[in-house]
Parts: C-alpha cells; structure tokens; sequence
C-alpha cells in the first residue's frame, strides 16, 4: 500500500505558476520550424535557437520577451531621476528657516542682539543645502515647528541611508525612538563583527546562529547561513554604489556632505561605509563600479533609487539570458522569477512554456549529438518531420482534385485503411462498420426499411502489392538555391521517402543528388546539405547510378523521377573525371540521352519536373520526355513535393504495361491526369 502511495506520489509537482489547463507545449510546430531551417542550411542547434527566439504562432520566443525587456529598462530609466532625498531635504530645511523668521519677528521676548545675530546667521547660510545643514547643526532653534522640521532632516537621512542596504527600513524606522536607532547601531556593530570573522576565516555556524537570533528581525528574507545573507546584503550594496555612481558630481558631493548628519551624528555613516567595505571584500564580484543615466522627472529617494538599480540590475542580467548568445547557453539559465518580478507573471509562463519546448527537444527524441558532440535530428525527428510534410502534401492533393480514386486498389494488397462504395465484381472484404453504419443512417433517414441495402455495402481498400524501385533524381547545383529551389526540393524528398518508407515499404527508393557531379545520400545527409557554389548539372552521372538502382532490383517496376531547373551542363569521362561545359555540349547532351535509354530499356516510368521558365529547358526535358514516353511536370515551387508524391503514386495505381503505353510527354504545367491520380483515403496516416 505505502508502495503504491509512493509511486502514485512522484506523479505530482509543486503547482509552479501558469495556466494549469494550458496545452503541452506544440512539438509539431516547433520541428516544422526547425526543419525548415535545417533544410535551408542550418545546424539543427541554430534552428532550435532561432525557433525559440522567434517563437511560434501563440508562443511568445524570446526575442519578444527581450523587446519587452529592453522597453521595461527604458521606461525605468526615461520615468525617474536621483534626486529625490536631496529635494525633501531642501523643503525641510527651506520650511525650517521659514518658521525660524517667523518665530523671530514675533518674540517680543527675545532680547534683541540675541535676534539680530540669529536673523543674520539664518540670512548668510550657504546656497548648497548640505552645507547650510552643516551650519545649522549646533543652531538653537527658537520655533518648535522649525526645530521639529530639522530633526526631521536628520531622521530621513538615517532612514534613507539604511533603507539602501535593507529594503523597508525607511518605513519601519517611521517614528523611531532613541532606544530603536541605538538598537540598529548595536545590530551594525554585530553584523561588522561578524564580517570581520568571515574575512578572518574564523567564523562558526553557532556565530551566525547567535546573530541571527538577536536580529533576524532586521532581515526578513530570513537567510539560513551566513553566505545567504553576504549575497543579498552586497547585492543591494552594490546597488547603492551604483546609484551613487550615476548621481551627478554635485549631487554626490551633497549626499556626502548631508549623511555625516544622519540621526544627528556621523557614527551611522562610520557604520554603513565599514559595512560596505566588508561586502566589498568578500563579494568583489559584484558589479560595484557600475551607473546608469537617468532622464525622467519623478525623483527617488535614496531606498527607491537602490531598488530601481536593482531593476536595472535583474533587466541587464535577463537581456543577457535571453539573448542566449554565450558559449553553453540553456534555457534553464533564465530567471523566472526576475522576469516575474519585472514583466508579470504571464511572461513568466512564457519563458517557461520556451524552457519546456528546449527541454522536450533536447530530452524527447528529437535532437540529438552526434560523434563529433553537435547536435542533428534524431529518425524520429526526421519521420515526425516527413509524416508533417506528408499531410501537407495530402492537403493538397485532395483540395485540387476533389476526388479520390476507387477502381485501382488491388484484391490482394495492403489494406489502406480507406474503404469505397461496393460496385459490381469487386471481390474485396467488406467493410463491416462502415457499412452498418450506412444502412443505420439510411434507415434513419427513410424512416425504416431493410438493415442493408446493396448502396450501403463499403469494401476495404488495398494497395497493389507490386514492387517499384524508385529513384529520385534532384538537381543540387548552386542555381537551385539561388533561386529558392533548396528547400522546396528538400521538402519534396523528405515527403516521398516518407510516404515510401511509412506506407510503400516494398518499394525500393533511392535519392540521387546531382550538381558538377552524382551521388547517392541517404534522406539525412539530403535535408542536411548546405548549398555551395557548385558549376554543373551532371544528369548524365544521375542517370548511370539510377540504372544501376534499377538493376540491382530486377523484379521491380522501375520509376524514373528527375527534379531540374537547368539542362545538362556536364557528363562523366570514361576516366572518371567529370568535363564541364556551357553551354551545354554536345557530347553531354549524347551522353545524357544514351543513359535515359537504358532507362526506357529497363522500363522505366519517367517524369521530367521542370523548374523555371528557361526556353532552353524547357526544350530539353520535353524531347526527352517524349523519347522516353514519359511526361514533363512544370509546378509551382509549393506544389513540387505535391506533383512528385501524385506522380509516384500514378505508378502505384497504374500497371506497369498500361503506364509505358498511356504516359505521353504531357504540356508546361501537367499534373498528370492520365495517372489516375491515386487518392486513397488514408495513405498519408
């Protein structure tokens, strides 16, 4: 039972913020993108980058969460300015020498020389506010109201000057008494001393233990060891000498000037400057020389001024996680808190929506590291990726036609999982459910009537089992990218191999790469290559390795299907070099021609798609179109994986006599009705 309980207890996590009713996070689009930007050149690292800087289509990516970021920065920056204590000092002071005049000209009482030498001090008092506090520190105060206001100087300045190394102490020093400022000077002397022993290396967990007991008022984030408390202290610390590094000279000069005065001695400031000195020391990786420009109009006191710094401080630090731009970046790196804390909680789902969408394609099967430690996509990724493009291609397939083929499905095939309307001579099973389900609508519909009727017996579709071997030739010559040919070429073989290896898997495919030269790559290596200047577009080599592919499968139903924007601008030698000529050559043109004979020999089935409105290509591929009794397609770049998927599935929907002798060079732009067209319900699933 406990054992149980256990196991049942590791399925549930502290809820951590978000939409709990959210979906998982959308893998699908995530590895369309991703292979998109693969497919065009980039490493599959860089795509996933890009993809989560970007975002998707209800995903924030993290260059909006970086916008947002910088605006927040700016807004802090362009809304306030520094100057916020020394203007409350200066109406305290300007309202206490008001008062004073005021009391003077009224006290008959006062004996007159007293008056005049009082008049003529708090008339000749200097322009600088500190310095005219300064003056008035030992000045007896004849009115109640004024004295009070001075007082108040010196009690904002002790608050002020605490609150910038412990947030709230302005506010919970309000009215403070004696014994309440002696206890603060008592809790500096202590956390000194305790510094002092961690500098010395000789403090103890009972030292800190014993601090904390007789002060943990004063600390309310309740640190639970000492290097908890030194790294929030010197945090704020620092900020308050960056906020005093980014006031102006003369403000600085001021501050300085008016904090010896703070609770009406300079003992607070000996105990604030010691304790920096200490934090300095053990924590001098802080940023302590840092400033900021500020330009607004809503003036900071010296507490609030320290919290902004740390604003700006938690902005920096995120603009620097979210720009993932250092060596070993991870989404885990990004603050979720700071991005709560300065941009609200929604962006903070955000951000963790994008840490779970690394997390998921890093973890779960879709990337991986190779031998030499980079990331590529996994087969997993690749058929997920295949299957996407697949439905695309089906998509279309059945919005152009609006139809779907009913009479090529073979008897003793593979069931598609599409069923068709019984018709006179079909020996296929019958689709039971379907069927039953039809003579139940109808029933409903008539309003009785038998249980089946003839109209509502359904037989399963099968494929014909016949075998094809499939070799798909794709021009890589530096046009085809040039052009923005890559990755539509690309996407189309993914899809074909796809749909072969998923749904045909008798069928033998074979992609053939060709530019100055032919090779053989596997679906990987294809959706892998990047393009480069490459002069040539070696057809000839194309040719020979594809007839050897036919060979190698005798029995099979050979399918010759070649993807080109340019004619043939180079053959192979006899030696094995490779001669390059344009224009075009005549021997590269002869050479070209024999080795589609051998094709035409062997059988094949041939489909020319023409990219580009080249007069001359389009010459070439429709004589050899109809030397092979094959047939040219000329697609749109979004329909080319399309026209080659329905081009292929012509010949699994056509017999292998019928399609040699129906398949004539068919006009610019071609889709080859004359294939049946093979729609299937159900072969992209």
């Amino acid at each position: 039972m406990a054992d149980s309980v256990g196991k049942a207890g590791r399925r549930f996590r502290r809820y951590d913020g978000g939409d709990p009713l959210a979906p998982p996070v959308d893998l699908a689009e995530a590895l369309d993108a991703i292979g998109e930007n693969v497919m065009g050149g980039a490493s599959p690292e860089r795509a996933m980058r890009e993809y989560l800087r970007r975002g998707g289509r209800d995903q924030l990516g993290l260059d909006d969460l970086a916008r947002r970021v910088s605006e927040r920065r700016t807004q802090l920056l362009q809304r306030h300015k520094l100057d916020g204590t020394l203007q409350e000092v200066q109406k305290l002071l300007e309202r206490a020498v008001l008062e004073e005049r005021k009391q003077l000209a009224r006290d008959p009482a006062m004996d007159e020389l007293e008056r005049s030498f009082s008049e003529m001090r708090l008339e000749n008092l200097p322009a600088s506010t500190a310095a005219a506090v300064s003056e008035l520190s030992d000045y007896g105060w004849q009115s109640r109201q004024a004295r009070e206001d001075y007082a108040k100087i010196q009690e904002l300045l002790g608050r002020e000057l605490l609150d910038q190394r412990f947030a709230g102490m302005k506010q919970a020093l309000e009215g403070a008494t004696d014994e309440d400022r002696a206890a603060i000077g008592e809790m500096l002397g202590d956390l000194n001393e305790l510094l002092a022993k961690r500098a010395a290396g000789t403090d103890t967990p009972e030292d800190f233990a014993e601090f904390m007991e007789k002060n943990g008022q004063y600390f309310p984030e309740n640190p639970s060891t000492l290097d908890e408390l030194l790294d929030t202290m010197a945090k704020r610390s620092a900020a308050a000498q960056r906020m005093f590094n980014s006031m102006t000279p003369e403000q600085q000069q001021e501050l300085m000037q008016l904090s010896q005065a703070a609770f009406g001695s300079p003992s607070l400031m000996q105990a604030l400057s010691q304790l920096d000195a200490n934090l300095q020391s053990l924590r001098p990786g802080e940023n302590w020389g840092g400033s900021s420009e500020f330009s607004g109009d809503d003036p900071l006191g010296l507490g609030e001024a320290t919290g902004v710094m740390n604003d700006l401080a938690d902005l920096d630090a995120l603009s620097d996680q979210l720009s993932q731009a250092y060596a070993g970046a991870r989404m885990d790196d990004i603050d979720l808190d700071a991005i709560s804390r300065q941009l609200g909680a929604e962006a903070a789902v955000d951000a963790r929506t994008l840490r779970e969408l690394e997390k998921a394609l890093r973890d779960g099967g879709t990337l991986r590291r190779d031998a030499t430690g980079r990331l590529q996509l996994t087969p997993k990724a690749m058929r997920q990726l295949g299957k996407s493009l697949l439905k695309d291609v089906a998509t279309r397939m059945s919005a152009r036609s609006g139809r779907r083929e009913t009479r090529n499905a073979g008897a003793a095939g593979e069931l598609t999982g599409g069923s068709r309307p019984w018709q006179f001579g079909d020996t296929e099973a019958w689709d039971i459910p379907r069927t039953v389900l039809n003579g139940v609508q109808r029933r409903l519909s008539e309003g009785g009537g038998r249980l089946v009727a003839v109209e509502d017996i359904e037989v399963a579709e099968t494929d014909n089992r016949s075998q094809a071997a499939v070799a798909l030739l794709v021009d890589t010559s530096f046009s085809m990218a040039m052009d923005g040919r890559w990755i539509p070429m690309k996407r189309t073989a993914l899809a074909l191999h796809t749909l072969i290896t998923s749904r045909f898997r008798g069928d033998h495919l074979q992609l053939i790469a060709f530019g100055r030269h032919a090779e053989v790559m596997d679906i990987e290596q294809l959706t892998a290559l990047d393009s480069y200047w490459d002069k040539g577009t070696n057809l000839h080599h194309a040719l020979l390795l594809a007839n050897r592919h036919f060979r190698k499968h005798p029995s099979a139903q050979p399918v010759l299907l070649i993807v080109t924007d340019g004619e043939p601008t180079a053959h192979l030698e006899r030696s094995g070099e490779v001669f390059f000529s344009y224009p075009p050559h005549p021997v590269t043109i002869e050479r070209s021609v024999q080795e589609l004979d051998n094709s035409m020999r062997l059988g094949a089935q041939t489909t020319f798609f023409r990219l580009g409105e080249d007069p001359g290509l389009a010459r070439f591929v429709a004589s050899m179109a109809r030397r092979a009794g094959g047939r040219v397609v000329a697609p749109e770049l979004d329909d080319l994986g399309t026209a080659v998927v329905d081009s292929y599935l012509g010949t699994r929907a056509t017999s292998p006599r019928s399609a040699a002798s129906g398949h004539g060079a068919s006009g610019d732009g071609a889709t080859g009705d004359d294939s049946g067209g093979y729609f299937g319900r159900g072969w992209w699933v």
